[in-house]
């Protein structure tokens, strides 16, 4: 994963992540955009090899961004919380894009 800034864009609704375990519904302002995938914080741990599925709501277009992800890593404790990473797999070449672009898009 590369480095990027916070998504304080306002493009996205909030974001919705599911698996066969969890569902979470996140406000845009708490995901960090990858080129490859997504960061964001939970309260509760998700453990490494789960694969997730992301919908994405912009509020530029009506079409949703739908992803297949695997969580990579989760660091963090009860307390503090949990930082979790997900890189997306097969990706089209214009979800592909998109993503590029909210990753290097805010960059300083």
């Amino acid at each position: 994963m590369s480095t990027s800034k916070l998504d304080t864009s306002g493009v996205f609704h909030p974001v919705q992540l599911h698996s066969n375990q969890t569902e979470l519904s996140l406000p845009a302002q708490a995901i960090r955009f990858r080129k490859n995938g997504i960061e964001f914080c939970s309260t509760s741990p998700i453990p490494k090899w789960t694969e997730m599925t992301v919908d994405l709501h912009s509020r530029r277009e009506a079409k949703k961004v739908h992803c297949t992800g695997i969580v990579v890593d989760c660091i963090g404790s009860r307390h503090t919380g949990y930082v979790v990473s997900m890189v997306f797999m097969d990706l089209t070449p214009q979800s592909q894009e998109r993503l590029s672009e909210l990753a290097f898009s805010q960059t300083a």
